[in-house]
């Protein structure tokens, strides 16, 4: 057998290094867990559909990290990944979504996903078809056969017909048509209708626009739309045509079945306490017995037909600071053989995570900033401070990890981005006297700090 192709263990730990600091044990966690579906997919068929992922729960405070370690998890491998909230469900028999509903979310956006990768594929030959269609409107006659349903108003004699066409097709490539108006009316069971109402006369035709609308919202009104999109409408219809819906939805459960991942935020809101089962307590133990049967593998109809559930990856995270996993009913907890507790940030990890990652926050608020043509720097003094104003914020108020930084830079910045469009051609730079300028009366005045920061 030849040697596993894909990421090895370290190499998605290093993929997540570039964006989440710290946590490596549950880098390592999930590193493992994507390693072995990879292998998985390399065993023979009688022992495949017996090796069943391991679940994994994460424990951690809020803001440290939990999501975007799953989140890009899953878009390292390309497989289809949701994030749910417990609290967002409700037992069977109750008014609310029901927790069959993840699964059919996880098959819809399989679905869009698989057909956007068929859509790339296609996108040339679709752009070919759109452009002449249109120019099959521009310049009636020129094409032959005409368009169905055509209605030439004035013949077109083939010669100049044609070399009328090319001239319009060098200015449809070069965008000089863009802002003529076509009219679109799509009437019911009837091809839609275009007429061009701007430039040198009035020309009208019948055009197949494709179906922009369901069949079921009967005649629509007549719209006027500019070339460029009516061009758009037209490339996505010939998309849609060259893309084969069934393969596409044969792909996409496949892909859920074998390589989807589920993320279950806020299980801990569902546990049940000391072993109560009153009032609220039911209806939350309720939700983990509905989600129970799905994490260890149920057959759950969706309306591109039934999806096995049974090696879908689940991820399961919560503060656990009001109650424990030990809450959580016992069926469950033998669903999320892996855990690994996050750990809380410090004043060095927001330092860290302002500066290292390649979406780190000073870096985003440089470009944002550049666009105004303003130079934004941020020295390392003033970073160093911004990390430690977070970090005090978070232990003398409700602790949000990461998340505190964007509520301190967004209050920090705010002069400098509401002005930034009369600051062009300008260099801001961000210095431990202009942290503190903006920032210490609300740091000192903790009760303000708490509704500000």
């Amino acid at each position: 057998m030849s040697k596993l192709s894909g990421l090895t263990p370290q190499e998605i730990v290093d993929a997540l290094d570039q964006y989440i600091i710290g946590q490596n044990a549950a880098k390592k966690s999930v590193a493992i867990a994507l390693r072995n579906r990879q292998r998985r997919a390399r065993l023979p068929d009688d022992i495949r559909d017996e090796v069943a992922p391991k679940n994994i729960l994460m424990i951690g405070p809020t803001g440290v990290g939990k999501t975007e370690i799953a989140r890009r998890l899953a878009k390292l491998s390309g497989a289809p990944f949701i994030k749910v909230e417990a609290t967002k469900f409700t037992e069977v028999g109750y008014v609310g979504r029901d927790v069959e509903s993840m699964v059919r979310d996880l098959m819809s956006k399989a679905v869009v996903m698989v057909k956007d990768e068929m859509k790339s594929g296609v996108e040339r030959a679709a752009r070919d078809a759109a452009e002449e269609a249109l120019l099959d409107v521009l310049v009636p006659g020129s094409s032959l056969p005409p368009p169905e349903g055509a209605d030439i108003k004035t013949p077109v004699e083939p010669d100049r017909g044609q070399h009328a066409r090319e001239v319009l097709r060098r200015k449809l490539k070069e965008g000089e048509l863009d802002d003529r108006m076509v009219e679109i009316t799509a009437g019911g069971g009837r091809k839609p209708h275009v007429e061009v109402i701007s430039g040198a006369g009035i020309e009208q035709m019948g055009f197949d626009f494709g179906n922009l609308g369901s069949i079921f919202q009967g005649p629509k009104k007549p719209r006027k739309v500019k070339v460029s999109r009516a061009r758009e409408l037209l490339e996505a219809e010939q998309q849609e045509k060259r893309i084969d819906a069934e393969s596409a939805i044969e792909t996409a459960r496949d892909r859920v079945q074998n390589a989807g991942i589920i993320f279950i935020d806020e299980i801990d809101k569902i546990a049940v306490k000391d072993g109560r089962s009153g009032g609220h307590d039911v209806s939350r133990e309720g939700v983990q017995r509905d989600i129970l049967p799905i994490v260890e593998g149920s057959t759950v109809n969706t309306k591109f037909g039934m999806v096995d559930t049974a090696h879908i990856l689940f991820i399961a995270a919560g503060a656990f600071n009001l109650s424990k996993p030990s809450d959580l009913i016992p069926e469950l907890q033998g669903r999320f053989p892996l855990r690994v507790e996050l750990e809380s940030l410090n004043a060095e990890d927001f330092r860290e995570i302002l500066t290292s990652p390649r979406n780190a926050l000073t870096r985003q608020y440089t470009e944002l900033l550049a666009t105004e043509e303003v130079v934004l720097i941020f020295e390392d003094d003033a970073v160093k401070r911004l990390s430690d104003i977070a970090a005090e914020v978070n232990t003398h108020t409700e602790n949000i990890g990461a998340r505190r930084l964007h509520t301190v830079l967004e209050l920090l910045l705010e002069d400098v981005s509401f002005n930034a469009p009369n600051l062009t051609g300008q260099t801001i730079r961000v210095t431990e006297e202009y942290v503190n300028e903006r920032l210490n009366k609300i740091i000192e005045d903790r009760d303000l700090s708490r509704y500000i920061l």
